[in-house]
């Protein structure tokens, strides 16, 4: 049985655990003699993935800082594991940069603002998403060349938002904190007195556009009419239909294969969504390379029709493997990562894709892979964070933190978590030494990044 507390027990626990690790504690890091070697460690997870799109990861990793961030979270995960923790736990995204958060389709047909990206989802510290959100900010602030002022206000701020949206919740039923949500229309007009004109314009020019990403128009930049039926368009290495990746008989087989994946992960939705999976028919799969840190796994996009070939449907096959926080935080709870994605996902965000499902299958290489299934950008949107002014990353992370913070509080004990974090600005400023000094350590990793591709140790494939 579920143990409940009282309120006052819950402020109790979490006071109690400021004695065990002062909040001030937070903003040390300090790397250790024996810290693994960052460069291995990624060799080490590129050798489950596909070795022809390894080098292609490894390219987009060493455009910048940045993209090395987005593609390092075993590493940080590796650093997080060997900070002390103040043993209050909750469902954490596990990848929680600045990138991975972003608007996207309710079931309503409006658009909410999330976190978007759950591969690596587990139970664990709350606080290891929080330095993982502060310190990409500091690493985007860099980047984009702000000062330390500057990217000192942005974390601060983000912090903050975090804390105070923390303590929100906590005075909140408990019902209506799995109510509140972030709706775009009503953001849009929270910001505009905050952003300079000219970035409205942009934000609303791209949410609009955001709103254009269906399946249909997704449908019309992917494919092509051949004798009369829609197919894939190949465009290798980043989209690739199966029938152009192995000889026939193997594309068959990798096709039967998917559609017992859909079969299977048919029953891990709702009835009324199996009713509505059931009104389309199966066309074409296609490889498709996505995102950074995730290249290399096995990703697919399967195109459906409904009534005809003017109604599409794209889902969104992708692996799922083990979550890079499970060597530090424990294993998890689910033998199909698949699920452990899709419960995680459903227990953080304020409402999740209706087609969100999971399964697994033996894939061509004869292992066993584990899927989660989705649409495939519907109505998806996040900033290019690179062209973003300091007034503008210091709202996106603010409402970053705020997301962060209702995902935690949706999933753990956001009593003893506010309590913990209390009304002044300790941990404020405790995130941002953290922040700075994690940016640092990302920015040295880098580096022996490059060395390790100048020496042929690491292959990269740059411009894909």
């Amino acid at each position: 049985m579920v143990a409940h507390l009282t309120p006052d027990e819950r402020i109790a626990r979490g006071r109690a655990a400021r004695a065990k690790v002062p909040r001030s504690s937070h903003g040390v890091f300090a790397p250790s003699a024996s810290r693994p070697d960052s460069v291995a460690l990624l060799e080490k997870q590129a050798a489950t993935r596909l070795p022809e799109l390894v080098a292609i990861r490894h390219g987009r990793m060493l455009v910048s800082p940045l993209t090395f961030f987005r593609g390092a979270a075993l590493v940080m995960a590796s650093d997080l594991g060997s900070l002390p923790i103040a043993g209050i736990r909750t469902q954490v995204c596990g990848d929680a940069h600045l990138s991975n958060f972003g608007a996207y389709a309710s079931p309503e047909r409006r658009m909410i603002f999330d976190v978007n990206d759950f591969d690596e989802t587990l139970p664990g510290p709350w606080e290891w998403d929080v330095k993982r959100l502060v310190a990409s900010l500091a690493v985007a602030g860099s980047n984009n060349r702000f000062t330390l002022a500057q990217r000192r206000s942005i974390v601060m701020a983000a912090a903050a938002e975090y804390r105070n949206a923390m303590s929100g919740f906590a005075g909140m039923p408990t019902i209506d904190v799995w109510y509140s949500h972030v709706d775009v229309d009503e953001l849009l007009l929270q910001v505009k007195t905050d952003m300079s004109p000219s970035e409205y314009k942009q934000l609303t020019k791209d949410v609009t556009k955001a709103r254009s990403l269906d399946s249909a128009r997704v449908f019309s930049k992917l494919t092509k009419s051949v004798d009369g039926k829609p197919r894939f368009v190949s465009e290798p290495p980043v989209t690739v239909p199966v029938s152009k990746l192995y000889p026939k008989r193997e594309a068959e087989r990798i096709e039967r294969s998917l559609l017992d994946v859909v079969n299977g992960y048919r029953s891990t939705l709702p009835n009324e969504r199996r009713h509505l999976l059931d009104g389309y028919r199966f066309v074409e799969l296609a490889r498709k390379v996505v995102g950074v840190g995730s290249v290399g796994t096995w990703a697919w996009i399967l195109l459906f029709v409904g009534r005809d070939e003017f109604d599409p449907l794209v889902l969104q096959a992708k692996e799922a493997e083990e979550s890079v926080l499970e060597a530090f935080a424990g294993s998890s709870q689910f033998k199909d990562h698949g699920e452990r994605v899709v419960s995680g996902q459903r227990l953080m965000q304020a409402v999740s894709d209706i087609f969100l499902g999971w399964q697994r299958m033996r894939g061509p290489d004869g292992r066993e892979h584990h899927y989660y299934v989705r649409q495939f950008r519907d109505w998806k949107w996040s900033p290019d964070v690179t062209t973003l002014s300091a007034s503008a990353l210091k709202i996106w992370g603010q409402l970053c933190a705020w997301t962060l913070a209702h995902g935690h509080a949706r999933s753990g004990d956001c009593i003893a978590i506010a309590a913990y974090l209390g009304q002044g600005d300790t941990f404020d400023r405790a995130m941002a030494s953290f922040a700075e000094a994690y940016a640092d350590q990302n920015e040295s990793d880098y580096m022996v990044f490059r060395k390790a591709v100048k020496a042929g140790r690491i292959t990269a494939a740059t411009g894909v």
